[in-house]
């Protein structure tokens, strides 16, 4: 049943080939593209619903999770080593790691979990070389090391389409749409902004691959894949930052070289040397930046603040979700907040349960008795 899917997905492929791009036969185009990603949901479903074996299953700990996936023998069980207590065994030929090992990364207060994945080889998305299992766990961190050489940019284009082809969406945000299906009526288009990349015709035509009666409203302005993706269910968005490894293995000139192609496509760049311990503090501190944590020092009512286990929040967050970390009680019991630090206005400054904290603040919380 499979094949026949892959097989009109090539057909529509095919078409799409085939068919003359203009303004006549764009709507026509975007339901084509509309109707594969369909068809590769339902096959994923019949996969997944078909998959037999052992999973890695590892228990998320700590404040955030990140996941290293690269190519086999790239050096992710040296970098795990190198930033973690881990001990991920580390060789010369390929396929060393065949589960998920875990490591916990302290930096700024923080717990970081690490996970050290299998090698990612092409064709992972449709479940070569555990790919299946691999691109699950991927599903389920915060955040993704993408290691590379710096003499094989190429690797990246491999990663960066075998994680797309799974659903995966690195470092883009979720598009900013409401499908709100109804029960008759058909589809409704509304927008709040210009739309330069659709039309209502375009809209109509994907649509109709996914829903039969709903109301649209587009709040940004999309093109047409973002607007499949809102559609399709199996998508995960999710930061990724390169990691250039085996510096020590290239000259400085080709490292420099490779670091701005990435940064001209607008990647995020870390050139390291897991194996000679080569910037990894700068890695460490991306890291963290791309989690987007922040420390919140707590001071108990006439004490002075400690310094040593900040809490880990991440950037947006309120008061309210401090009090929740502390205990379900101290939301529940609020009464207010004294802040210092850059979140606030002036040094002590009274607040409530909405007020959005920023990294280093001091943070008193005031409850009923």
């Amino acid at each position: 049943m499979d094949l026949s899917i892959e097989q009109q997905i090539k057909a529509i492929e095919d078409e799409i080939f085939k068919t003359q791009k203009n303004k006549a036969t764009e709507h026509h185009i975007g339901r084509l593209k509309a109707k594969i990603a369909r068809l590769r949901e339902t096959a994923e479903k019949r996969k997944s619903s078909g998959a037999k074996g052992k999973g890695f299953s590892v228990k998320k700990t700590g404040d955030a999770t990140v996941g290293i996936v690269g190519f086999p023998s790239i050096g992710k069980s040296t970098l795990l080593n190198q930033l973690t207590a881990a001990d991920s065994k580390v060789g010369e030929y390929d396929f060393t790691t065949l589960e998920t090992v875990p490591g916990m990364m302290k930096y700024k207060g923080a717990e970081i979990q690490l996970l050290d994945l299998p090698g990612l080889i092409v064709g992972a998305s449709k479940g070569r070389g555990r790919g299946r299992e691999v691109i699950s766990a991927v599903r389920n961190v915060d955040m993704l090391l993408l290691m590379i050489e710096s003499y094989n940019l190429h690797q990246l284009d491999f990663i960066e389409h075998e994680l797309r082809m799974a659903g995966l969406r690195l470092n883009q945000r979720k598009p900013d749409i409401v499908i709100s299906k109804k029960t008759y009526g058909g589809i409704i288009v509304n927008s709040t902004v210009p739309l330069t990349h659709l039309n209502e015709l375009i809209i109509k035509s994907i649509a109709s691959e996914f829903v039969i009666n709903a109301d649209i409203t587009l709040r940004e302005d999309l093109t047409e894949d973002q607007l499949i993706d809102s559609f399709a269910q199996n998508r995960t968005y999710i930061s990724a930052l390169v990691v250039i490894n085996k510096t020590d293995l290239a000259p400085p000139d080709v490292v420099r070289n490779s670091i701005n192609k990435l940064r001209i496509k607008q990647w995020d760049v870390c050139a390291i040397s897991a194996k000679n311990k080569e910037n990894l503090e700068r890695l460490k501190e991306q890291i963290f930046l791309h989690l987007r944590l922040i420390r919140i020092y707590l001071k108990p009512v006439g004490k002075k603040p400690d310094y040593t286990q900040p809490m880990i929040l991440t950037e947006g967050q309120t008061v309210a979700d401090a009090c929740r970390y502390i205990h379900r009680d101290f939301h529940r019991n609020f009464r207010y907040a004294s802040v210092w630090g850059p979140s606030a206005k002036h040094s002590g400054q009274k607040v409530g349960l909405e007020h959005v904290l920023k990294d280093e603040d001091v943070l008193t919380i005031i409850v009923t008795k």
